[in-house]
């Protein structure tokens, strides 16, 4: 059954990104073979419908179909507690502005590591950030 999301990040040189379900959980891997489109009009806050496949090495999104492009040059807000004037403030991130920063901190820091290792350091990285309460629900 299809469900829908919101891509946190796609490489379009690299071919592969995550995908965050609207139905909450974890980030769905998604690569550009799965696409049923033209991989230049994914990015960031691009609406996508895919179904949810389990892959070798975790979630993964297979027939993926563009439901909303954003313009290029937009930098979409992917819902973030602080930026959204909630009543608290707070340092601490939501478990999703977590993981796209650690994202794209991997992306930029090893570029040639493989989606499963980015996946394996995410899934380690949120655990620790739970444990020590840098990450809000």
């Amino acid at each position: 059954m299809p469900i829908t999301g919101k891509v946190v990040r796609f490489d379009e040189f690299r071919g592969y990104g995550f995908v965050a379900p609207d139905t909450g959980g974890e980030d769905v891997f998604i690569h550009v073979n799965d696409l049923d489109f033209d991989k230049s009009l994914l990015g960031p806050g691009a609406r996508v419908e895919f179904e949810v496949e389990d892959g070798e090495r975790g979630l993964k999104a297979s027939h993926v179909q563009l439901l909303e492009q954003v313009p290029r040059g937009v930098t979409p807000v992917l819902g973030s507690a602080r930026q959204r004037g909630d009543d608290e403030p707070s340092d601490a991130l939501t478990e999703r502005e977590y993981l796209e920063e650690v994202t794209e901190i991997l992306l930029r820091a090893a570029p040639a590591a493989t989606a499963e290792q980015i996946l394996n350091i995410r899934q380690h990285l949120v655990r620790s950030a739970r444990h020590h309460g840098w990450i809000v629900e």
